[in-house]
């Protein structure tokens, strides 16, 4: 900061001296031009002409010099010459004496104006960096306790203020993203904590004493199927890891065939649920990862599959503006539609029973499109209840 205040000082006190030179030297020049007529006339004025013969003009230098060419050589020379030449002496040595002086004052004051100038330039210097200091101090105080402080800078409009306002919104957004991640930390940790504990519980008191042997096949049973929703939940983690991290790879995908796949493959599922599932898939290809391309379309259409009532229906469609998948189910309030796309977020609080996952759907979702450089987005149908789902890709007109 000090380097950057020195800098400042001597970029506008070397400028306010150089303008105050300029300015000494352009009133000298400009005095000394027009000073030996103005002392001239004020000393005609002054000395008695009663033997001059009018119109007399006072002498310049070279008429003087003229004049004393023309003097006798006998040494008598006329009044009138001689109130001249005394006129010309006198002139001479006040324009010398005033100049002198306006020097010497013009040097005194550019001094004072100088070291006046390296104050103010240093105290400006302070004002206008002032804003960078707070920022400076506001960042060293930051950590992850306090991401809720902001600059809050008070100043009139401007580049600093604008610097400040966007630090501050920068802040809230790290202060988002942080809790964000120490959300998912939490319920990871209890999404995987269940289990171990389902587990524990099984093995302790299921097994406890002499079980017989269709208890023992009732506990392997369990204890296989929480397994399963541990990996199952294991993998949507990573999957949504890779996911954050970006595509290491793009390749053209169509993703029409690849939804034409996955509705083949839950077709049972979803006569299972007596749910009705219908494909309209027009030509859509996009450059990026088929296997996190197809995760997507998966996580869809299973969500709307599972989320979903007895004889309801789940409609997907492909095409230019990207992949709709639309499902009835139970009737979903608008405002819990945008935290559907958090890990671990439910519609309805968990029950723990069998197959009914880990609430990652749509969170993977929607970082399989981010790192495709699309946009998830979901609204609550009216009538039917249950969610429309798009992702939009930037290759689709």
């Amino acid at each position: 900061m000090s380097s950057e205040r020195a800098r400042l000082t001597a970029l506008y006190g070397g400028m306010l001296v150089l303008a105050g030179a300029l300015l000494t030297g352009l009133v000298y020049f400009l005095v000394r031009q027009g000073l030996y007529s103005s002392i001239s006339t004020a000393v005609t004025t002054a000395v008695p002409a009663r033997r001059m013969h009018p119109p007399w003009r006072m002498p310049t230098p070279a008429a003087t010099a003229s004049v004393a060419e023309r003097m006798p050589s006998d040494g008598v020379t006329d009044p009138d010459i001689t109130r001249g030449l005394a006129v010309t002496k006198i002139s001479d040595i006040a324009e010398q004496a005033a100049l002198s002086r306006l020097l010497t004052v013009s040097v005194i004051v550019l001094f004072v104006y100088a070291a006046l100038s390296i104050l103010l330039a240093w105290w400006m210097a302070g004002r206008v960096l002032h804003p960078v200091a707070v920022i400076t101090g506001t960042a060293r105080r930051l950590s992850g306790e306090n991401l809720h402080e902001r600059i809050a800078l008070d100043a009139p409009p401007g580049e600093l203020k604008q610097l400040a306002d966007t630090f501050d919104e920068m802040l809230g957004r790290i202060e988002q993203l942080v809790s964000a991640q120490q959300r998912f930390a939490a319920n990871a940790a209890h999404e995987l904590r269940t289990p171990l504990a389902v587990q524990r519980a099984a093995a302790e008191i299921g097994l406890a004493g002499e079980p017989d042997p269709g208890q023992v096949a009732r506990i392997r049973t369990k204890l296989i199927s929480v397994a399963d929703d541990s990996e199952h939940l294991i993998e949507g983690l990573l999957l949504l890891a890779t996911s954050e991290r970006g595509l290491e790879r793009r390749e053209p995908v169509a993703l029409d065939v690849i939804a034409d796949a996955v509705a083949e493959g839950l077709a049972g599922r979803a006569a299972e649920r007596d749910v009705t599932l219908s494909l309209r898939a027009e030509p859509l290809t996009v450059d990026g990862d088929g296997v996190l391309l197809d995760r997507l379309v998966h996580n869809l259409v299973a969500n709307a599959v599972d989320y979903n009532v007895k004889g309801g229906r789940v409609e997907v469609r492909t095409g230019p503006g990207g992949i709709e998948v639309t499902n009835t189910g139970p009737v979903v309030p608008p405002e819990t539609v945008p935290h559907l796309f958090e890990p671990f977020r439910r519609l309805r609080e968990r029950t723990h029973a069998r197959g009914e996952g880990a609430g990652l759907g749509l969170s993977i979702v929607a970082a399989i499109a981010r790192a495709h450089g699309a946009q998830a987005t979901a609204e609550a149908n009216g009538e039917g209840g249950g969610l429309s789902v798009r992702v939009r890709f930037p290759t689709a007109p």
